[in-house]
């Protein structure tokens, strides 16, 4: 086993230097801005899976599109070993954000201003998917072959708390390690991240027109009161010293109207009904039912103070709230797996110096993602991906760092030779 970056230097340098210098930043810019130009909203993701299905096709890559739910398809696009290695899986979902008001740059019109890389989803996470494909491609263009399988899995539905990697997960393929190229920066491998508990509220009240509201029951009424509860909370969960900012939470979305539909065509009506969604983030230890019991206790004394507040609790939220659909659990990599040890020995042939942080990294340890639902399923992963942001606190341009994608993409395509040359 190797046990340090010096020794995965010498005993690999021939065929680290051929894949380092097969990194190609030319080719790797022209996908990532092919990526960021096409449009991949939750359930909206086909177009790009079925984009990086014929290119990788085309390149000799085995390719499986996965039908997640009925014309919603996942691209998982393996370069095959020649036998008897491990098999290593980079994991990196495509659909991406909602878009915030107010952009300057056309979002599907991807530019490069120094060492930015603007769009739509560049930051999360159309840069890390352009790493790990630009890492495959070294790997394949340099000639050198791997025993293991490297799995290239570009996913649907990270932003539901993991749809397509669930679904990787439960039919296959899987892999005996895995990265996941978040955009958390090149300088930090992060193992550690919170658990998130997505659920959807409801007040119920009664509703009656304006020249009658004596004798109603206003929901959104009774909703404020809710939302002041939940603010107060004080969660039954162990603190971690490393993630002081844990639980917290966020009420995300609310709305109001008359009936289940939230009728908003007038309002001369009192809302019988109220919704909000809300995301709670626990630490490791904590867990997404103890969280919802939490909650219920405090609602039901504030019902004791309030006969006419009513409430209902659907955790995750239905379908059509468009929210989390899965519960994410907390990841906590042992530090003894060697995942861990491969990453840091590649970053440091990299760099030739020490990540800035490993391990527990904030802010982005108070984020969730696909590792949980990898780490579940048996595999060990952690996250390592390039740098992003937006343009400035008025500006929301979306950004994804150049050199990030470069260095990560050299991380990974040494650690895939690393874990597939291993014994299986």
């Amino acid at each position: 086993m190797i046990s340090s970056g010096q020794e995965l230097f010498i005993l690999e340098s021939v065929e680290s230097n051929k894949i380092l210098s097969s990194v190609d930043s030319r080719r790797f810019l022209e996908l990532g801005k092919t990526l960021i130009s096409i449009p991949s909203f939750k359930g909206e993701e086909t177009p790009v899976a079925n984009y990086i299905s014929k290119l990788l096709k085309d390149r000799g890559y085995h390719i499986e599109m996965q039908e997640v739910e009925p014309g919603r398809y996942q691209t998982i696009a393996t370069l095959k070993g020649t036998g008897g290695g491990k098999s290593l899986m980079f994991n990196g979902h495509i659909d991406i954000n909602p878009l915030a008001a107010g952009w300057e740059r056309d979002p599907w019109s991807p530019t490069i201003e120094g060492d930015r890389l603007y769009g739509a989803g560049s930051r999360n996470m159309k840069g890390g998917v352009t790493a790990m494909i630009e890492a495959a491609e070294a790997i394949r263009c340099s000639g050198i072959k791997l025993n293991g399988d490297l799995i290239v899995a570009c996913v649907v539905g990270e932003l539901q708390g993991g749809e397509g990697t669930q679904y990787l997960c439960q039919n296959g393929p899987t892999a005996d390690m895995a990265i996941v190229p978040e955009p958390f920066g090149a300088n930090n491998i992060v193992t550690c991240h919170a658990g998130s508990a997505e659920m959807a509220i409801h007040t119920l009240g009664r509703a009656r027109h304006m020249n009658r509201m004596e004798d109603s029951i206003d929901a959104i009424e009774k909703m404020i009161k809710v939302i002041k509860a939940l603010k107060d909370i004080k969660f039954n969960v162990s603190p971690r010293e490393d993630l002081p900012g844990l639980p917290r939470l966020n009420v995300g979305n609310i709305i109001g109207g008359v009936g289940r539909d939230y009728n908003r065509t007038e309002a001369t009506y009192i809302s019988d009904v109220c919704t909000i969604v809300i995301d709670v983030r626990f630490p490791p230890g904590g867990t997404a039912d103890a969280i919802k019991a939490d909650i219920v206790r405090a609602l039901d004394q504030l019902g004791l103070d309030d006969p006419d507040l009513k409430y209902e609790i659907e955790m995750p939220p239905p379908k059509k709230y468009n929210c989390f659909t899965l519960i994410v659990e907390p990841f906590d990599l042992p530090k003894d797996e060697y995942i861990l040890e491969s990453v840091l020995n590649s970053y440091r042939s990299v760099t030739g110096h020490e990540p800035e942080g490993i391990g527990t990294v904030l802010p982005w340890s108070y984020s969730c993602d696909d590792t949980s639902k990898l780490h579940k399923a048996g595999i060990p992963c952690l996250l390592h991906g390039p740098a992003g942001g937006i343009h400035s606190s008025s500006i929301p341009d979306e950004y994804t760092v150049i050199s990030d994608i470069d260095q990560v993409a050299k991380v990974l395509a040494l650690s895939a030779l690393d874990v597939c040359n291993l014994d299986a």
